[in-house]
């Protein structure tokens, strides 16, 4: 899992003295091991915090540099120069439940449409910065994910809850869309039977258990098909007892489920498995119809083409 560490500054007059002092730390991160990506927000929109966001391979390698004498020596060379750190480091883990009140939220931007991305950034940062709690704001730019990233900080869980729940925001977020090659995704934890996990007001929410039964179903049945159908004979070929033929069997299929089907078929459905911005009704119905819409087509292939039975 990678790890991310989002560092937040004060602003100062001169900002080619952040760019510079950015510079360094990018030299030095690059030539530390398990280096991924360095990022320094966008700094167009007064509003916005002024950060950088350094990412590494994984949990360990990232709380080396950190605790690492490098990074010590560029906060105080940072400091000397102005650059005084807002906040602690933000840790986030890919894949882990995020620091209490921190929202990230992944965009991938149409050519072309950066700067409408920008406005209608800028104009949700407006609206969240009248909410109790409110901290701050920043745009990441791509880098090693190839996605804009968006975070927003709120003193404690259940005010970020009530931003992202605002009508406020969701008057908001028409804009960004119309700006994107597709639609948006939210930073949080998905297990590998497609289960999203949020942390709502100090609580934890998922995915329904109808939706994520729904999911499995849909992987399962065509998965099921084929390995009967391309699997099975291929180990009976090779001479292995019934007993061992089925456990092999079963060990293919959950290692395609556990690492590739099910987290493929989770990021394309992942607005409808989010528990905060799939828990609408509308949301929730459309999902389920797509559902059954796959299962009528997996039975209907199966049921016609005879060389798959």
């Amino acid at each position: 899992m990678k790890a991310i560490a989002v560092t937040i500054f004060h602003r100062i007059a001169d900002p080619q003295v952040f760019d510079a002092w950015v510079c360094d730390v990018r030299s030095a991160a690059e030539a530390t091991p398990g280096f991924v990506a360095l990022a320094a927000s966008n700094r167009r929109d007064a509003p916005l915090d002024w950060a950088i966001a350094v990412t590494f391979e994984s949990e360990n390698l990232l709380h080396e540099w950190l605790d690492g004498a490098t990074w010590k020596t560029l906060v105080r060379r940072g400091a000397e120069r102005g650059l005084l750190r807002l906040s602690s480091d933000l840790v986030i883990i890919e894949g882990a439940v995020l620091p209490t009140g921190v929202g990230i939220v992944s965009s991938n931007v149409s050519d072309g449409m950066e700067a409408d991305f920008h406005a209608a950034h800028g104009r949700l940062k407006k609206a969240a910065s009248q909410f109790p709690g409110y901290e701050g704001a920043a745009v990441f730019p791509p880098s090693a994910s190839g996605e804009w990233r968006s975070l927003i900080r709120f003193r404690t869980e259940p005010q970020l809850s009530a931003w992202l729940q605002s009508p406020q925001r969701k008057e908001g977020l028409p804009a960004v869309r119309s700006s994107l090659a597709q639609d948006f995704s939210v930073f949080a934890q998905t297990t590998p039977l497609g289960t999203t996990v949020r942390r709502m007001n100090g609580k934890t929410a998922m995915t329904p258990s109808w939706k994520t039964a729904m999911l499995l179903l849909m992987v399962l049945y065509p998965m099921a098909m084929l390995q009967s159908k391309f699997v099975a004979p291929v180990i009976g070929k090779l001479g292995a007892e019934p007993w061992l033929s089925v456990w092999l069997g079963q060990v293919f299929s959950v290692a395609l489920m556990q690492w590739w089907l099910m987290p493929t078929v989770s990021s394309w459905c992942r607005r409808c498995l989010d528990p905060v911005d799939g828990a609408s009704l509308r949301i929730s119905l459309r999902g389920a119809a797509v559902a059954v819409i796959v299962y009528a087509a997996s039975l209907t292939v199966f049921a016609t083409v005879e060389w798959l039975q």
